[in-house]
């Protein structure tokens, strides 16, 4: 098996590296993304990194000519920022890998898209693939992620579609060190009850079912997965664990849901006005960290032969030591 792997040099294109670099079968693997980063590279005799641009239709059909699997896991994810940087980075290049991918006949595209199409302003529960997504999808990001998913499911091409949730772990740049900038300048606070519960995905999981969709057998094909531990957690438990992990104190003062949602919708306002920055809250965020989201993740068990084997607490206590140190 020849792969390519977009996305290879962020947080879950490394941690997939380690784990495709594995597989007897797979004996090539071209990586590729922007920036290669010391922290995030493997040193590897199947992996080969070409650093360009997925804008580029002559980059991607270049990289594409010598694999015949494909892994798109390279996209801008944000919950704010220009439509249009949105539509580059996550419509133009899937239309480019489709596009190269149908000419170079390739046997099997698994794509990286994002569970934030089901968010609404309400809790969730147990949410299925199949079930139906909200009439308006919450910003720029989950919008274009379903755009890929759609030109990739009418592509005619032999496709995979993951949905993981919430990924943390060994070199998260994201979630959990985004959370810890927000404490350290003294504005973490919990949100509502602070019993919200919510998925949390191992990256060494992900990184295995993307290697079970490369594999998946013809029933498992051109179909669409939620990925999870399939272990919901109380969110802010999770939070409070990571701090004191790295010897900080939890955060116990609680704001009204629909008074800090509300000062997020005229941050944002402020912001469409003036310098369209990224405000200091967004409703997305403050969502998520409110409200309850879990998604069932039976259908990937049962055709992918998916099972989470990195527990939420082993991943965030791998997330802390690496963290650590790497002088943090």
């Amino acid at each position: 098996m020849k792969v390519l792997l977009t996305g290879a040099t962020g947080f879950l294109g490394w941690r997939t590296l380690e784990v495709l670099v594995k597989e007897p079968r797979i004996n090539t693997i071209i990586a590729t993304g922007r920036t290669l980063k010391k922290t995030h590279q493997i040193d590897h005799e199947k992996v080969t990194y070409v650093l360009g641009d997925l804008e580029d239709l002559s980059f991607v059909q270049e990289i594409i000519q010598n694999v015949d699997y494909i892994v798109h896991a390279a996209a801008l994810s944000s919950p704010w920022g220009e439509k249009a940087l949105f539509e580059r980075a996550n419509v133009l290049t899937q239309k480019n890998l489709i596009k190269a991918a149908l000419e170079y006949g390739i046997k099997n595209f698994v794509f990286i898209s994002s569970p934030s199409l089901y968010f609404e302003f309400k809790d969730r529960f147990d949410i299925k693939e199949e079930d139906k997504l909200p009439k308006k999808l919450i910003n720029a990001y989950a919008k274009t992620k379903r755009k890929a998913e759609v030109l990739l499911t009418h592509s005619g091409l032999t496709y995979v579609i993951l949905r993981p949730r919430a990924i943390i772990g060994r070199g998260d740049t994201v979630i959990m060190p985004r959370l810890i900038r927000v404490f350290d300048e003294g504005r973490l606070k919990i949100i509502g009850n602070g019993k919200n519960i919510a998925d949390l995905t191992s990256v060494e999981n992900v990184a295995t079912a993307i290697l079970l969709s490369l594999q998946a057998k013809e029933e498992a094909l051109n179909q669409t997965y939620n990925i999870t531990n399939g272990a919901p957690v109380v969110l802010w438990d999770a939070i409070a664990d990571v701090l004191t992990q790295l010897g900080k104190k939890k955060p116990v003062k609680k704001l009204p849901y629909k008074l800090v949602k509300t000062i997020a919708t005229l941050l944002e306002f402020k912001s469409i006005l003036t310098n369209k920055k990224e405000p200091a809250l967004t409703r997305y965020g403050v969502g998520t960290l409110a409200k309850s989201l879990t998604m069932d993740i039976s259908k990937a068990k049962r055709l992918l032969g998916y099972n989470p084997k990195v527990t939420t607490e082993e991943a965030i206590t791998e997330f802390t030591n690496w963290y650590l140190s790497n002088g943090k």
